[in-house]
């Protein structure tokens, strides 16, 4: 049902974390009746509540979009209050049963929040705020209830029943009509509650957990998609065995259910024993997903069935606490990958995408702590910053300890608040009671946003060699003087001439300046620093490109190898971008060091000749220039292509394959082929483009045809439409994989990439009803620097018309496509001038949800 969206006629209230108050009344049992229909289904409700305390306060019900048609108390009828979308509820004695009957319409529900229809199938989204569009309820986390729950549907239309728990007893109606019940016994907020119905089949298999308990699991999808579901199936079996030999949690249920889902505003959402999916997070086989996609489905499901333990048994207290969950179970997730796979690439890959999507962030007009201050709608939380930053503060805290005393605490924050809704605070304390450490300056990184700039200087002389550092944390909205953080750093020295690595230590920073003595130093350092990416920090060296070119050739390190050759190439585009000289000399020397050493993983090789994006280029410049970073690292790479047109050549024969195997090995040859294909092509080579088309026609896996796609649109060759007309051909049938053509396109560094993104808006298979098909082109161009941000302004006005007609859809959705336009204050007068604007006119559009208002009003400052 679609909400009555008034204009706003003043800014929607604030919700601030200081404001706590703990529930007026507890539901520890909660009963549903489910009568389900796409049109118009009706939900039963029995609540056994308690008050909490001594007030005499009526019970508050949250509920947003329901048709009421009954509400009784211990089985009478009663009057009640529903006004601003809460139901009030006299109650006279301490404990009451309360029963309410409502409709609602999940057909119409385009929100995708709450019960909602997706092809045919029925189902639930109910993080943050959308089980009060399901049933009324007080509908915050720190409610914990035990469910029951009762589904009746038509068998035909919907054949599968499945919700939260376990099956307890099903049966048949008359009218071609069944029912299916199912109990949840760990009490549970209601955020947790999901329920599927639909024509589903399922991949089922078992698991025998470290006690002896064989639990069964299932995959559901739509018939078709069967055949893909073995790889999530594989990779849940393998964090599930991991999670109990790593963090010793063993999987409490009879059953472990998963549905994919082709319409949802999430990845993925950890119901209790119910995960319902994106279906992108799913389905792959060799033909129609990446090693990207495969990898991604890998982390996906280990991370939703991690949040068993690290958001369901123990959940946080009010969405404040987001990061409780989010933050440790993208952590966990995170090092169950690297042990999958290579630790080394899956660092890289992680901090990438901090650089990418959360330092921008925190440097920004939406940028907020990991544990925020308030928010006008929760929704517009689910940020990098409570994800992926909270993930590295998980990981600070496990730097500072040791892996030992972190998993001893681990096991008291588990032990301990089993069946509880609580605070960052209290995981934090943990800790400290299980290890004796003293955490109370780290408290600071939960509440200061902005990520800490390191100074750093290895000054040398007679005697032992000093580091000098000095940090800063920058004013952010709200927090205009920060206090010194308390920084890990992993250091080192090499010795220059043997390449061999001093003692590695852990240096905490936790003032504005330190000076530390190092000991046992070789006679000519050189200073490998933030060593596997120690703390998320923006480190200022004054080391020379001599010594970078050194440390990414013998730094023992693969981070900090890594790190040595992307400052090594940011230090050279930044140079070219500001005026200076263009002198590529050396990183074309540590690319060929790196192309010709064969110990390396090719995996590695991969990721360390890549040049840093023209959006981190310019998130280390005070003015983004669009057209001269890309002028610049286009005029680096033709060079790279050339000079070392014989090595690209070597790597791209020697990684090919005659046939496709999903491994490490066949993944990083996959992956460095890709590359040096694409440097061939920015050598110019005539025949560049007859490989990419051959690679294109002749592969056996998604990875080799996306990756000949991608060098192919960002040219101008005639094999560019012949490619791109084929693979929409093959695929135009699998929405999944359209995704990938949309998102190529609009991610193409060509001149008219703005034009064909709105051509593309215009295809009659793009949709905005769709968020991955909204992602896949809309928010990929604007993650497209030099496209975006055309000089005439056209990419804003593009992605504010489509924000404003998503918002009539799917406001979610459409407010986490604003803050590409807050960046405004990063751009010169003219671009800045045409961001505000489209900002000015999202924020002036009547019925403007309060989703999109709170983002664009904040990123207008």
């Amino acid at each position: 049902m679609a909400d009555a969206r008034p204009a706003h006629t003043a800014p929607p209230p604030i919700v601030r974390r200081e404001d706590y108050q703990p529930p007026e009344w507890r539901v520890p049992q909660i009963s549903l009746e489910l009568d389900l229909d796409g049109a118009r289904t009706v939900v039963r409700s029995t609540l056994e509540i308690e008050r909490e305390g001594r007030h005499r306060l009526p019970l508050r019900l949250d509920a947003k979009n329901l048709v009421v048609r009954r509400v009784a108390v211990d089985g009478q009828a009663v009057n009640y209050r529903f006004e601003n979308d809460v139901l009030r509820i006299p109650i006279e004695g301490d404990r009451a049963t309360v029963e309410t009957e409502v409709e609602i319409a999940p057909r119409a529900n385009t929100q995708l929040m709450g019960l909602y229809e997706s092809g045919g199938m029925l189902c639930t989204q109910c993080e943050a705020e959308g089980f009060r569009r399901i049933t009324p309820f007080p509908d915050r986390p720190d409610v914990l209830s035990r469910y029951r729950v009762r589904m009746v549907a038509d068998r035909g239309a919907y054949p599968v029943l499945l919700a939260n728990g376990d099956p307890v007893a099903q049966g048949e109606l008359d009218g071609g009509r069944h029912w299916a019940e199912w109990h949840d016994p760990f009490p549970k907020p209601c955020y947790l509650f999901a329920l599927v119905a639909g024509s589903l089949v399922a991949n089922r298999d078992s698991f025998v957990t470290r006690s002896g308990k064989t639990v069964q699991l299932a995959i559901w999808v739509r018939e078709g998609d069967l055949p893909k579901t073995e790889h999530a199936m594989t990779s849940l079996k393998a964090a599930m065995k991991w999670d109990e030999e790593v963090f010793g949690r063993e999987y409490d249920l009879e059953m472990f259910n998963i549905v994919a889902v082709a319409d949802f505003n999430f990845g993925a959402m950890e119901n209790k024993g119910l995960n319902i999916f994106n279906s992108r997070y799913i389905l792959a086989d060799p033909d129609t997903a990446t090693d990207a996609d495969y990898d991604a489905i890998a982390g996906v499901v280990a991370h939703e069935y991690f949040h068993n333990w690290s958001g369901n048994r123990v959940t946080c207290r009010d969405w404040f606490q987001l990061s409780l969950k989010e933050g440790f179970t993208v952590f966990r997730d995170q090092q169950f990958s690297a042990d999958m796979g290579s630790p080394a690439v899956k660092r890289i890959e992680d901090v990438r995408m901090l650089r990418a999507a959360q330092f921008p962030e925190d440097g920004g007009p939406l940028a907020h702590p990991v544990r925020p201050d308030s928010y006008i709608e929760i929704s517009n939380f689910y940020t990098a910053t409570v994800y992926n930053k909270g993930a590295e503060l998980i990981r600070m805290i496990r730097t500072i300890l040791g892996p030992e005393k972190f998993r001893a605490g681990c096991d008291l924050y588990f032990d301990r608040h089993d069946g509880q809704a609580v605070t960052c605070e209290d995981f934090v304390r943990a800790m400290e009671d299980a290890s004796g450490a003293d955490l109370s300056r780290f408290r600071l990184w939960y509440s200061q946003a902005g990520t800490p700039r390191v100074r750093a200087s290895l000054v040398r002389g007679p005697g032992s060699p000093r580091l000098l550092l000095e940090q800063e944390v920058p004013p952010t909205p709200g927090q205009p003087a920060k206090q010194p953080m308390p920084i890990p750093l992993r250091i080192a020295l090499l010795d220059e001439a043997t390449g061999v690595a001093a003692d590695e230590r852990l240096v905490l920073l936790d003032e504005a300046k330190a000076e530390v003595v190092l000991e046992r130093a070789p006679e000519r350092p050189v200073l490998s620093i933030n060593r596997d990416f120690s703390a998320p920090i923006i480190v200022e060296t004054d080391r020379t490109a001599a010594d970078l070119a050194f440390l990414s050739a013998h730094d023992d390190d693969p981070f900090a190898r890594y790190e040595a050759m992307q400052q090594l190439m940011l230090d050279t585009l930044i140079r070219s971008v500001s005026g200076g000289a263009a002198d590529h000399h050396a990183v074309v020397e540590a690319v060929r060091h790196a192309l010709a050493d064969r110990a390396l993983d090719p995996a590695f090789v991969a990721e360390t000749v890549l040049l840093p994006s023209e959006t981190f280029i310019g998130d280390r410049m005070d003015t983004v220039d669009p057209d001269a970073i890309h002028r610049s690292r286009e005029a680096l790479r033709a060079e790279l292509g050339r000079e070392l047109e014989a090595l690209w050549r070597q790597a791209y024969s020697t990684h090919a394959a005659n046939r496709y195997e999903y491994s490490s090995s066949a993944k990083g040859a996959r992956r460095l082929r890709s590359v040096a294909l694409g440097y061939i092509m920015a050598a110019g080579a005539a025949d560049a483009p007859v490989l990419a088309q051959a690679q294109f026609d002749g592969a056996d896996n998604m990875t080799d045809r996306q990756g000949a796609l991608v060098v192919l649109a960002n040219g101008d060759s005639a094999e560019r439409q012949a490619a791109l007309s084929a693979f929409y051909d093959r695929y135009r049938d699998n929405a999944l994989v359209l995704d990938k053509w949309f998102s190529v396109q609009a991610l193409s560094t060509r001149a008219d990439t703005p034009a064909q993104v709105e051509a593309l808006a215009r295809h009659p298979d793009f949709t905005l009803s769709n968020p991955n098909r909204l992602r896949s082109l809309v928010g990929a161009f604007a993650a497209n620097q030099r496209a975006f941000h055309d000089v005439s302004g056209r990419g804003y006005r593009f992605l504010a018309d489509m924000i404003l007609a998503e918002d009539k859809l799917n406001p979610q959705t459409a407010a986490r496509l604003v803050p590409p336009l807050g960046r405004w204050r990063r751009f010169d007068e003219q671009r800045a001038a045409l961001m505000r604007a489209e900002l000015e006119r999202i924020v002036a559009t009547a019925g403007l949800s309060k989703d999109v208002f709170e983002q664009a009003s904040k990123s207008l400052g």
